[in-house]
């Protein structure tokens, strides 16, 4: 159905009523962020009477959604009356709105559903880190830093991040760190234990930056101007790119939400080309009618991805082909563990389908299918918030599926510490070889680098 997506990234959701495969790294015991994250956490005021009576509506919200609409009605063993029951209590128990938060999240935790997730009020303080982390392999690492930025003056790409405020990072709960870091109410500092290209241990106190705003009450102030920001945002990071090295197209694809018009265009100037390198390292996803028509662009022939698994039924998710109109040229596939939902879909399928090789590294295995549900919660002072609610697990023609599995690729190649450290990108240097083109890891790293947003884009 045209208005079901797959994931966009967590920080760049849209708040849409329509069903989407929704990106998330495997949601594996948020609980962790209930206990030990809250222990460490930067010091907030305490709750208000007002705010807990908030949190608590919340909370039995979400309690009703998920009873009516999680897809799976045995709820994988887990009894969510009781559950709830456990969870309110919990709840009279907070002391700040952040633990409120943490606490409503973790009711949903036990479902170990990577798609099932709280999405509270908008901030009403906006945030910038100036940096960016990934999974590289089993190790997280900062791969880009803010110029001008406290975090420009601290940390370096190729920094190994060993700790981030006193919590061990690995591979399958990074996720949890990044909905603490961009979901709950943000921190002044963040303290990094790391380990640099040599080898060597330091230890960081990186500063944020902060725009006004200073309580849950005070978000409905700005979460109109914010939400035109993060569009204007979204926009500047989701925007599709491309570049060409002789007979060879390079294509950064950073998520399915482009329009059919743009994205045939993009495949009649591949059709000049006898090779495309499809970039979806970082691609969370999309909407599911684009994840389509890219897989129609690239097969001779209709097929079967796999059948969709409902609360009440099943469905075959079905792609047809634009026939001759088809990109019929050699097909790299890049995929990296932020490569989610869609781009995971798009990547097995043409390992399935024999159609080319995909090179990187394991993909983030978050392949559901999630519906926004927007709610809120006040009389007088109305807040908006909602849950995302897992509606179908998708089982791919070999009986399986690829949540918390993910893609693992033809061929794992993975930038080294030294390669972020110097702006190299060996992975598409490595591709542009396997389509025919000369490309070394200097220039490669050169062809599509990470732009960061204006700080203070313009609102009209």
């Amino acid at each position: 159905m045209n208005s079901s997506s797959m994931a966009v990234s967590s920080k760049t959701r849209r708040r849409s009523c329509a069903p989407r495969l929704l990106w998330a790294t495997a949601a594996i015991a948020i609980a962790l962020i209930a206990g030990a994250l809250v222990a460490i956490g930067q010091a907030q005021p305490q709750i208000t009477s007002s705010e807990r009576e908030y949190a608590e509506g919340m909370l039995s919200n979400i309690h009703r959604v998920l009873k009516e609409k999680y897809y799976d009605p045995s709820f994988h063993g887990i009894d969510p009356d009781e559950r709830y029951k456990t969870y309110r209590e919990q709840l009279r128990n907070a002391k700040t709105i952040g633990a409120a938060y943490r606490v409503i999240e973790a009711y949903l935790s036990g479902l170990d559903d990577s798609h099932t997730i709280f999405v509270p009020p908008p901030n009403s303080k906006r945030v910038r880190y100036g940096f960016r982390l990934k999974m590289i392999g089993e190790r997280c690492f900062i791969t880009d830093v803010r110029p001008d930025t406290d975090a420009a003056q601290m940390l370096h790409p190729g920094d190994q991040v060993v700790s981030l405020d006193g919590y061990a990072l690995h591979r399958q709960d990074l996720w949890q760190l990044e909905y603490y870091l961009y979901r709950l109410p943000p921190r002044l500092t963040t303290d990094f234990t790391l380990r640099d290209v040599s080898g060597g241990v330091r230890h960081e106190s990186v500063t944020a930056e902060f725009e006004a705003g200073n309580s849950l009450l005070d978000s409905t102030v700005y979460s109109i101007a914010h939400a035109r920001i993060e569009n204007e945002y979204r926009r500047h990071l989701l925007r599709s790119r491309s570049a060409e090295e002789g007979e060879v197209l390079f294509w950064r694809l950073p998520s399915f939400s482009g329009d059919e018009g743009d994205i045939s265009s993009m495949f009649a100037k591949a059709r000049k080309h006898k090779a495309l390198v499809l970039d979806l390292r970082g691609n969370g996803g999309g909407l599911e009618n684009v994840m389509l028509f890219m897989l129609s662009n690239l097969f001779d022939h209709d097929f079967t991805i796999g059948n969709l698994v409902m609360r009440k039924e099943q469905r075959p998710l079905l792609v047809k082909s634009r026939g001759h109109d088809a990109f019929a040229g050699q097909l790299t596939v890049l995929i990296d563990s932020r490569s989610a939902s869609a781009a995971e879909i798009l990547a097995r399928v043409v390992q399935f389908e024999h159609r080319g090789t995909v090179v990187g590294d394991r993909s983030a295995g978050s392949v559901m299918v999630a519906q926004f549900y927007p709610l809120k919660e006040g009389v007088d002072l109305v807040l908006p918030y909602g849950v995302e609610i897992t509606i179908a697990d998708l089982i791919m023609t070999d009986g399986k599926s690829l949540e918390k599995h993910g893609v693992i690729p033809d061929l794992t190649l993975l930038p080294s510490a030294s390669d972020l450290a110097d702006g190299r990108d060996p992975v598409l240097a490595h591709a542009a070889e396997l389509a025919g083109a000369k490309l070394d890891a200097s220039l490669a790293g050169k062809m599509f680098p990470y732009e960061w947003p204006v700080a203070n884009p313009t609102i009209n």
